[in-house]
């Protein structure tokens, strides 16, 4: 059984969720339009330059969570994969999927999104195993703030390696991992299988100087 790891957003989904989910926000009324939309934007921006400050972004996204009840959020939630997820979701991602299933190996999302957003898309997908970025909760809500080390750039592997000890029957030594971004160029760089799909500009140029797979999931 070897080990294969995908990223989420752009990768298997031809969207980032993160942001989509902000722009869900917007759509509800739940967040100041006009000052959310412009912030969110501008994270996005500042992710696939490679420079996002994790730590304001999370502040800003995860407010929304605070301030609304499991109820709420779970019925957002459900509309949220209706509308803005399904449509995103690539067939040849899935087709992938399929393909590493019928190998016998293990699949494992790894993002820098939140459990919140991706849990229910994992489950959707089919995977057997997701790592994302963990909030807290006390007393049943949200609390806002991060549990743990955050899976983003070189979080990921930490976390990637931390999951590991629990997984004797696994390693990173036949592991293939699927990215865009030039984000996880760090776990890229760990596993023997490295795959740029549909990669932003700078990941595409270190692909091909380091002769790794480029592939595209898009129609």
């Amino acid at each position: 059984m070897s080990l294969a790891i995908f990223d989420l957003d752009n990768t298997l989904l031809s969207c980032d969720s993160d942001h989509a989910w902000g722009e869900f926000l917007v759509e509800q009324g739940a967040v100041d339009a006009e000052a959310y939309r412009r912030a969110n934007d501008a994270f996005l921006s500042d992710y696939r330059e490679g420079r996002l400050d994790l730590e304001a972004y999370l502040a800003m996204a995860l407010k929304p969570l605070t301030e609304h009840g499991d109820e709420q959020l779970k019925a957002w939630h459900q509309q949220f994969m209706a509308s803005r997820i399904e449509p995103h979701i690539l067939a040849r991602g899935e087709e992938l999927l399929a393909w590493h299933r019928r190998r016998g190996d293990f699949l494992l999302i790894v993002t820098a999104t939140n459990r919140f957003i991706t849990g229910p898309i994992a489950e959707r997908l089919g995977v057997d195993d997701l790592i994302a970025v963990e909030i807290e909760r006390k007393n049943g809500r949200y609390t806002g703030k991060l549990e743990g080390v955050p899976s983003y750039r070189e979080g990921k592997v930490t976390r990637i390696n931390a999951w590991l000890e629990a997984q004797p029957r696994l390693t990173l030594d036949d592991a293939w991992f699927y990215s865009d971004s030039i984000n996880d160029r760090f776990l890229l760089e760990e596993v023997p299988n490295p795959v740029a799909v549909d990669p932003d500009d700078q990941l595409r140029a270190l692909a091909v100087e380091r002769e790794w797979r480029v592939v595209s999931l898009r129609d």
